[in-house]
Parts: C-alpha cells; structure tokens; sequence
C-alpha cells in the first residue's frame, strides 16, 4: 500500500482535517495529528485489515527546548505482512508549571510500546497518560531531572558519587 493509499484510508476515516503530512518522501512518511487523537488513530491503524501496522518499531520523544515550549513524540510503525511504514507524529506543550507534558498510552495497542514509552518518560520526561507501569528504565528511580531535555541540570552527585559527564 502507498502512502497515498494510507492517507486516503486515514481521510475516510477520520476526515481531511484529522492530520498533516510532514514528509511523504522520507523512507517512512510522517503524518502529525493532534495528541487527543493518538489513541483512536493508533488503535485503527492496528486493527484495520487494509493497514495492519502491526509493529511498533520505536517511539522517539524530542525536547524542542524551553524558547518552542514543545516537545514531540514519533511513532514509527510497520505492517509487516504489507511492507509498509508510517510515522505518526505529535507535538506536546511543555506545561508552564513544570509538569511534563502528557501524551496518551499506546501501549495496550503495542506490548513494545510499554518499554518505548517508559524510555522516553526516563529520558525526555514525557508523561504517558494509562501506561500500566510508568517508571524509569534506564535511570535510578531517586535521579533528578530527564538527560535528554534541553534545559536538563546535570546533578554533581548522586548518593555521594562524583557524577561526570
């Protein structure tokens, strides 16, 4: 199926209006859709028999940095019986309050999207509304602050040991 093909599935139906193409020309085309929208769309295009992205590659969380006041989330998805690939993509406001921002679970639509998304909490600080189990992966649960965001303050110590860098 092409990324056409894809589009027009998606069109019928969720409606012009329910995403935008950012790439259609990259090996794995992105589409960006609103993050109330993330569950539902990935749920189809799971479940339908055209599409049947099936595996959930990676998701990658981005720190666009305090000045844009937005992170992103990437979904990169594969049907592998199809051969087809799509990125979904969704920009999340930083919370002026300091809380992470938030983004909805996908990880009772994908098993792999349970350790995926426990990464990108641990190292962006990217919230996932429903995950079942939340936490760090990678990261002591007592580590201040997430490596990866742009505005990140590196601690000098951690339990009385020289953190270097």
């Amino acid at each position: 199926m092409t990324f056409s093909e894809i589009t027009q599935v998606l069109t019928e139906q969720f409606g012009i209006d329910s995403f935008s193409v950012v790439n259609q020309k990259a090996n794995q085309p992105i589409v960006q859709i609103q993050a109330s929208q993330l569950f539902e769309l990935c749920q189809f295009l799971a479940n339908d028999e055209r599409l049947f992205f099936d595996y959930l590659a990676c998701i990658t969380g981005i720190d666009n940095g305090p000045a844009a006041n937005t992170m992103e989330v990437i979904y990169h998805l594969t049907s592998i019986p199809y051969e087809h690939n799509l990125a979904i993509k969704v920009i999340a406001e930083r919370p002026a309050d300091g809380t992470p921002p938030k983004v909805p679970s996908v990880s009772s639509i994908w098993r792999t999207a349970d350790w995926h998304e426990r990464e990108t909490y641990d190292l962006v600080g990217i919230f996932f509304e429903n995950h079942p189990d939340l936490r760090r992966i990678l990261l002591p649960n007592d580590w201040h602050g997430h490596p990866l965001r742009k505005d990140y303050q590196a601690q000098e110590f951690y339990h009385g040991i020289k953190v270097i860098y």
